[in-house]
């Protein structure tokens, strides 16, 4: 079964342990979960590469941004017999034809623009396609659901329904539909997804969030959410991150775990509130820790095994695990 997978933090990842580690990893081989031997072990057909910057740790976050696309490009050019980079549905249709695997650049803190459009519009000709509104902090575009600060334990079921976008962060949105680039709402707040929903037009992503009814998350999305995500067209990604997937009761003494059992919990209430095509695959690889029964992309089609066995049609099951994304890539690139 072919596999697209709308978020994951390799990329990042693999140019942070370069640089503080001077390890010699590369995208065709590593220890982290995804490197090319895993996707294409694990048939992948577009994998989507964030660059993720915290704001509290890059202050100049625009500069800093180059530095990973360009090592991003680097590792495309190196490995260009088995990937290719992608700015265009039509790109990722020649990938097709002839056996590529396509990547797709994304940023996933709006806060690397650095509230400048002329920054949006620079990373749109160096091919990021997908932005992710906000990361754990307000960044001028909006604002998150919950404010990660060091040394306080955030509130991770409280909801942020008040601060959504701001004036700019309007004008952001604005400008990355009219440019072609997808709009991602993982993260944001409540508050923020319904101003998105008011001032675009078009098919919008949450492209790593699971359901507030399977697991209690500030982070995961409500049933009027998945509503409103479907009616517009758009996707939501299955998360493999373990607190998003298994709420864990105070009184118990055990961590969250990702079984493929709890990720078809979620699926099967997004099918049931939003219908099959809104359900895609964000599994956050190499963003994320803990105990994961999909231990790393090479195994991802345990879960469309999993899929069959809870009753999925197989046409359901590739809406899911790429015609649904698909769609919406082809719609918006």
């Amino acid at each position: 079964m072919k596999i697209i997978d709308m978020h994951c933090d390799t990329i990042t990842e693999l140019y942070n342990k370069r640089k503080k580690e001077q390890s010699q990893e590369n995208l065709r081989h590593n220890s982290l979960h995804i490197d090319l031997e895993k996707l294409q072990k694990g048939q992948y057909m577009l994998q989507n590469f964030a660059i993720f910057q915290s704001l509290k740790k890059h202050p100049n976050m625009f500069e800093d941004s180059i530095h990973y696309i360009d090592y991003f490009y680097q590792e495309m050019e190196a490995n260009q017999d088995v990937i290719r980079a992608v700015r265009s549905y039509e790109e990722i249709e020649k990938n097709q034809r002839e056996g590529k695997i396509s990547a797709l650049l994304t940023i996933e803190e709006g806060g690397e623009a650095e509230g400048k459009l002329e920054y949006l519009r620079t990373f749109y000709r160096l091919g990021v396609r997908m932005i992710t509104l906000t990361w754990n902090f307000e960044n001028g575009i909006g604002y998150p659901n919950f404010i990660d600060e060091e040394g306080k334990e955030p509130d991770r079921k409280s909801r942020n329904t008040v601060q959504g976008l701001t004036e700019y962060g309007i004008a952001f949105v604005e400008e990355m539909e009219r440019l072609g680039m997808i709009i991602d709402v993982s993260h944001l707040s409540d508050a923020g997804f319904y101003d998105v929903l008011r001032y675009t037009r078009k098919p919008f992503v949450a492209s790593h969030s699971n359901t507030v009814h399977c697991c209690n998350h500030c982070r995961n999305v409500t049933d009027d959410m998945i509503r409103r995500i479907a009616e517009r067209g758009g996707v939501m990604g299955i998360n493999f991150y373990p607190p998003f997937l298994d709420e864990v009761p105070a009184n118990e003494n055990r961590n969250a775990y990702a079984s493929i059992q709890k990720m078809i919990a979620h699926i099967k209430h997004m099918r049931k509130i939003g219908g099959i095509g809104c359900i895609g695959l964000g599994t956050d690889f190499d963003g994320i820790e803990g105990d994961v029964e999909i231990t790393n992309a090479s195994h991802i089609q345990k879960l469309v095994e999993a899929l069959r066995k809870a009753d999925f049609t197989e046409n359901e099951i590739e809406a899911i695990c790429y015609k649904n994304v698909l769609r919406v890539y082809k719609e918006i690139l």
